[in-house]
Formats: C-alpha cells, structure tokens, sequence
C-alpha cells in the first residue's frame, strides 16, 4: 500500500460563523472518518495551523493510489456536502516511524 499527505479545506458550504465541530453534518462525518480508521485507510490525521484560513486538516492515507484516495473521500458526507474538500494529495515516502 502508498502512503499520501492528504491536506483537506473548505467548501462551498463551509459556514465560517462555526468551529469544526459544529459545522453541518459533524456527526456522520466523525463516523465516516473514524470508520477509514479502523479500516486502517487514515493512519493519523486532525485539523492544522495554516496561513490559509481555507485549510482543515492532514492526513496520513494508506492506498493503492491517488484514484482510490479520490474514490474513498468522495463518499465523505461532509465531501457530498459541500462542506470540505481535498485541496491536495501527495504520495509521501515515510522514511521515519515512530509508531
């Protein structure tokens, strides 16, 4: 399996009058995403410090490839939504782990 950096931003529908958690559709978005990780898909991931105010989060992504990163956070409610989207995906070459 490739391992890709995976950074996440707004969308459309972001509502910037809320904190993270209490954008719409918080609730089906935190089962999605804590069943990638138990399916072993996300490996680490949480929101970020950024200049960009548009930038959420970093993803440790586990896959066969960039298609299939795509294909598996299409199917995110709050991706479905409007509420984020992938702004970047990086095949990353993890030379240290400390896991």
């Amino acid at each position: 399996m490739a391992v890709f950096a995976v950074r996440t931003a707004r969308g459309p529908n972001w509502d910037p009058a809320l904190g993270i958690r209490q954008q719409p559709g918080w609730a089906e978005h935190a089962r999605f995403a804590d069943g990638l990780v138990e399916a072993g898909v996300v490996v680490l991931g949480g929101p970020v410090g950024s200049d960009s105010e548009e930038d959420i989060a970093l993803l440790m992504v586990e896959a066969a490839g960039e298609a299939e990163v795509r294909a598996v956070f299409a199917e995110d409610p709050w991706t479905t939504a409007g509420v984020f989207r992938i702004k970047s995906i990086w095949p990353w070459t993890i030379w240290l782990d400390g896991r």
